[in-house]
Parts: structure tokens; C-alpha cells; sequence
């Protein structure tokens, strides 16, 4: 039996109890243990305050930057072993695989280049200054510099490579320590890939630790200068900032959460737009076995048209849905990751069925899969369901199913209704919007974007991803149910990290601090 090791306060750390077991989806085989006990969370925090912070702080933004393309470099190197290590403990296809891990170095890669264009500064000005007297002798400028506590990443299960990275990638960059801790149930791959990191030798003592099992009294440790990451369930996420401590010190906190996301198709949609459409939609349903956060869970189609795109979907899921396990492959669509995952999936197909929502297609219960044992594995089948009134919905803008399950719905075609119900989900990361009328986009914009926290535009000349990928680009986050969190989105992520600071004084001694720590003379 493979056991987890954390890595805190520089070493590996091997629990001797409080173990919980780690499984192959597609099997149901125990594949491995993991477990934090003996780990005093006290002497982690100050490992990376004390150690890890003045290290990072001492190292200009290009310096840090370059640290974060040698990790990219080494996670790149390890790639086909991280993928085999995927499939067992998260039950993924080659391409789920791919998808996280790609996202973990490619967002490394990206930051990496970002450190390199802010330079050899290490404070970075967000402003040019403004004068507040009669004359330059009472000037202001607000600058950004980094907060001297730890970065603590909770993470979901989900994505267990990109998701931590794309957290510490940030927070490192902007000369933060890093402590992550991945979701137990496929921590394999986090920890593996924190081995690889370590080994790289390119991270200074004390700059990433991580905890492998529960989290024991870390997050009543957190203080005022420390940041709180979360990415998971709006439910667990009340629970976590109900925390005493959070509250008493004002502890910098940024939440990811679950949200309903939609596809909206215009009316105006035909020929290539309308094929995406179908595509993508498709696509958000069986990568990864629907287990994205951004993946779409609520569909809007004109009414006239519903009947013809419910059509296309069932076929194209007819044509390329194959469940079952990744080792064989025919296999498009794996498994859920645990067996609580797949009972929380049945439940929730139950209920979008009591709020009236009707089954169209797939079995929305476990089945077996290709390439599997009979009664073995977490299988669920793409479900694709359909409610005729969607404004009296109720579960379906409020019970996501995180699995390979979406609602289809019909409007009356108008931008201003498609955002009305894109607003019932309370708030949601990405909105899919398929449409080549400039007009009709606008007014939708106008209407609904302040309920999520992207709007991906697919058109006939679109050359995207489609709206699942969270590129580094971009912000990834949103508001209300999706937790009101900002991660990644180039120097929006760093601002989590960061304090911003405002100056206020004599000109020359205001810019001369910025220009001191730019590296350029003095005069």
C-alpha cells in the first residue's frame, strides 16, 4: 500500500495513523493511504513566514518568475508519468489528463512569462501619482507590494494539479510562501507532482509546503497577513469562512465555488455557430466526466428551435459518449472519482426530475462500463434532461449535478430573458453565449453580466476553447454562489497576494521609492 507523504517545514513527512483510503475509480481497488497526523500546523505557518516570505521578498518579480519556468519545465518533463497516475486515482481519459495537467504548466509557464515582463522590481506601482496640495511637496501614489504571511490553498478534487498550481503560481510570483493542501480523495497526483517540484531544487527553503490529509488547526492559525484560498463547494466554503479565526484577523480570503453555468444560444444562430453550439455543449458533458466547475449545466435554446437542438445533442452524445474505464481505449467518458461523488450525482439527477425536468437522454444512474467488471466502478452516463418552464425550474438553478449532467430549457429568444435566467442560478463562473449579432451580445452583456464571472462568445468565427478551459488570461471566478472569488487573470491573481499600499509625501521621495526599487539611478 502506497502511503502520501506531506512536505512541511522541509522534509517529508510519513503519518503513522488517522489513515483514509485512496481508490481507482474504474476498479473500486484501495490504492493507496494518506493521512496528516503528527503534523504541528503551528510550525508550518511559521516555517513559511519566517522562512519561506523573506526568501521571495528578497527576490525580484523576473527572479520569481524564472523560479516558476523551471517548475513548469520539470512538471512538463514528468508528464507521461503524471498521466498514468491520473487514470488510476482520478479516473480520467489521456485527454482529461491532458487538461489538467497541460492547464498546471502551462498556467506556470504563463506567470513565468508575466514575471519576467513586471521585471527585476520588486514593488510594482498602481498608479502614476496625483498631487493633494498646492504643489508637489504633498503627492500620492498607491504601490503594490507582497503580505508577509503564508498562502494557504484548499483545493478540490477535481482538478489536483492545475488547481494548486494555479493558485501557488500567483502567490508565489508575488513573493508569497505556499502552503497547499489538495483534496484527499485523488491527493496522488498533487503530491506526486510536489515531489517533482521539490526535487527540481529551484524552490527556496520554506516557498511551498504541502499537507496531504486534513488540515487540523491550520486555519484557526491564519492571522491578518496571511491569504485563504478555496476551491469547492458553496456549502463548504460557508462552513470554512464561519471560522472564528477568518473573521477575528480579516484574513484575506478568495473562494472559488460551484456554480450552475449556461449555454445560451441566439436566435440568430445557424450554420457553423449552431454546430459549436452543439459541440461544446457536448464537450462540457463528457470532459472529465462533467467534474468542472465550469462546465454547463444549464442550456437555453429559442423555443422554436428546442426540439431541433435537443436532436443534435442526443446525437452527437449517441456518437461520442463511450463510459467506462480509461485503460480501454474506446473509453471517451471515465468515471466519477468516489463513490460519494457518484451517489451525490443519482441524487441530484432525482431531484431535477422531482422539480419537473424530464430525462431525454441517458440513464442519470450508475451503469457499468467498458473495459470494467460488472457492478465495479463509479460510472454515470451523460444526461442530458429537459424542463419546459424554466422560470418555475426551482432544482434546476439550484442543485448542480457535478457529473455529466445538463437541463435544457426554452426562451423566447430576447437577450433580456436569457439573462433573467441566467441570473437564477445565483451567480455563476462562466456564461456561454452563441450568437454572431453584435446588438443582440451587448444587450445581453448589459443585462446579465454582472451575474458571472466570464461570458465566453462562440461564433461562426470563434477560434477558442470552448468555455471549460479557466485560462490564465482571464479571470477565473464569480459572483454570489460562485463564491465572489477572483483567481488567475494575469495581475488579478497576484492582487490576492498583495497589499496595496498608498504613499504619501514629498514627490521625489514618493517616486524616488519606486524608482529605487526599479534598479534605475537615483537622479
Amino acid at each position: 500500500m502506497h502511503t502520501l507523504k506531506s512536505y512541511v517545514c522541509g522534509h517529508w513527512h510519513e503519518a503513522t495513523e488517522g489513515f483514509r483510503p485512496l481508490y481507482d475509480p474504474s476498479t473500486e481497488e484501495e490504492i493507496a493511504r494518506a493521512s496528516s497526523s503528527g503534523i504541528a500546523f503551528g510550525d508550518v505557518l511559521d516555517h513559511a513566514r519566517e522562512t519561506g516570505g523573506p526568501a521571495l521578498r528578497a527576490m525580484t518579480f523576473a527572479q520569481r518568475g524564472a523560479l516558476l519556468r523551471d517548475l513548469s519545465k520539470a512538471l512538463r518533463a514528468h508528464r507521461d508519468e503524471l498521466l498514468d497516475l491520473s487514470r488510476r486515482n482520478n479516473g480520467t481519459t489521456e485527454a482529461d489528463g491532458s487538461f489538467d495537467l497541460d492547464g498546471a504548466s502551462g498556467t506556470l509557464h504563463y506567470y513565468a512569462s508575466f514575471g519576467r515582463r513586471l521585471g527585476d522590481v520588486r514593488t510594482l506601482p498602481d498608479d502614476d501619482g496625483q498631487q493633494l496640495g498646492r504643489d508637489e511637496h504633498f503627492w500620492t501614489r498607491h504601490v503594490w507590494v507582497p503580505r508577509q504571511g503564508a498562502a494557504v490553498g484548499v483545493n478540490a478534487f477535481n482538478f489536483p494539479a492545475w488547481g494548486f498550481v494555479e493558485k501557488a503560481a500567483c502567490a508565489l510570483l508575488a513573493g508569497v510562501p505556499v502552503i497547499a493542501k489538495p483534496a484527499t480523495a485523488t491527493a496522488w497526483v498533487a503530491q506526486r507532482c510536489a515531489e517533482i517540484m521539490v526535487a527540481s531544487g529551484v524552490l527556496p527553503e520554506g516557498t511551498f509546503q504541502m499537507i496531504v490529509g486534513g488540515t487540523g488547526d491550520l486555519l484557526e492559525r491564519l492571522g491578518p497577513q496571511d491569504v485563504f484560498a478555496f476551491t469547492g463547494s458553496a456549502d463548504t466554503a460557508r462552513d470554512l469562512l464561519a471560522g472564528e479565526s477568518l473573521r477575528k484577523h480579516n484574513t484575506r480570503t478568495n473562494v472559488e465555488a460551484d456554480s450552475l453555468n449556461a449555454a445560451v444560444l441566439a436566435p440568430d444562430a445557424d450554420g457553423d455557430t449552431l454546430a459549436r453550439f452543439v459541440r461544446d455543449v457536448s464537450h462540457e458533458m463528457m470532459q472529465k466526466a462533467g467534474q468542472k466547475c465550469t462546465a454547463i449545466r444549464r442550456v437555453f435554446v429559442p423555443v422554436a428551435r428546442i426540439d431541433e437542438v435537443q436532436e443534435a445533442l442526443v446525437a452527437r452524445l449517441d456518437k461520442k459518449a463511450a463510459v467506462g474505464n480509461p485503460a480501454d481505449a474506446a473509453v471517451t467518458v471515465g468515471p466519477l472519482a468516489t463513490a460519494s461523488q457518484l451517489s451525490d450525482a443519482e441524487r441530484g439527477v432525482r431531484e431535477l426530475e422531482s422539480a419537473g425536468a424530464q430525462k431525454v437522454y441517458g440513464e442519470g444512474c450508475r451503469v457499468d462500463g467498458l473495459g470494467s467488471t460488472e457492478d465495479r466502478g463509479y460510472f454515470f452516463p451523460p444526461t442530458l434532461l429537459r424542463h419546459e418552464e424554466p422560470h418555475t425550474a426551482g432544482a434546476v438553478h439550484g442543485r448542480e449535478v457535478f457529473g455529466p449532467v445538463a437541463t435544457l430549457m426554452p426562451y423566447d429568444g430576447t437577450a433580456t430573458e436569457a439573462a433573467q435566467l441566467v441570473a437564477l442560478g445565483g451567480g455563476t463562473l462562466v456564461t456561454s453565449v452563441y450568437t454572431d449579432t453584435r446588438d443582440w451580445l451587448e444587450e445581453l452583456v448589459v443585462a446579465g453580466g454582472a451575474h458571472t464571472g466570464r461570458i465566453y462568445i462562440g461564433s461562426a468565427e470563434s477560434a477558442g476553447f470552448g468555455s471549460g478551459a479557466a485560462l490564465p488570461a482571464s479571470l477565473h471566478g464569480g459572483p454570489g454562489r460562485a463564491g465572489g472569488g477572483e483567481e488567475v487573470g494575469g495581475a488579478i491573481g497576484l492582487e490576492r497576494y498583495l497589499q496595496r499600499l498608498a504613499l504619501q509625501g514629498d514627490r521625489p521621495l514618493v517616486d524616488g521609492v519606486l524608482v529605487h526599487s526599479t534598479g534605475e539611478d537615483d537622479a
